[in-house]
Formats: C-alpha cells, structure tokens, sequence
C-alpha cells in the first residue's frame, strides 16, 4: 500500500531536517523554507518569509514538476503526486 498525504509530508519534513507533525498538517512556512533550502530555491530571507504559495510555486518549478513559477496558479497545498516528486527530489540532494 502506498503512503498517504500525511506520510510523504511527514517523510518530507524528516529529510529537510524538521520535526514530524501529528495529524495531517499542512506545511508552516517554515517547513516551506527549510524546503527550499533543501531544493536550492533561494528565497529572500531578510525580516519575513515569503508568502507560502511563492515557496511552493518555487519548489515545484525548482524539481522540475512545473515549467513556469507562477505563484498565483500554486495550490494551496501540495497535491499527492506533487508530494511524492518532492520527496525523490530532496532524496536524491
């Protein structure tokens, strides 16, 4: 049986060095940046992070997922597919 949604964010926070989360949360900006971080997407870190839907436009278009990185096409969170492209990409880092 495959993982669920919650597995691969988990899985995900482990391997970019964060803490698992109970439940099925969605990623904090946090977890948002650490992946970034972890892709090679630089985002401006001054003051605050940038909004989550440019982390995950930048992700998504960083491993290859998308062509353009269009923030405002980005979903809301990270769909299963998205996730399990995420999770070979910060693997293979």
């Amino acid at each position: 049986m495959g993982q669920t949604v919650a597995e691969l964010r988990n899985a995900i926070r482990v391997a970019v060095g964060r803490f698992e989360r109970e439940g099925t949360p969605a990623f904090t900006k946090e977890d948002l940046a650490a992946l970034c971080d972890a892709v090679g997407y630089e985002i401006e870190t001054g003051g605050r992070l940038p909004p989550k839907a440019e982390m995950r436009a930048g992700i998504l278009s960083k491993i290859g997922f998308v062509e353009e990185e269009n923030p405002e096409e980005a979903p809301s969170s990270f769909r299963k597919d998205e996730l399990k492209a995420i999770i070979a990409a910060v693997q293979e880092s």
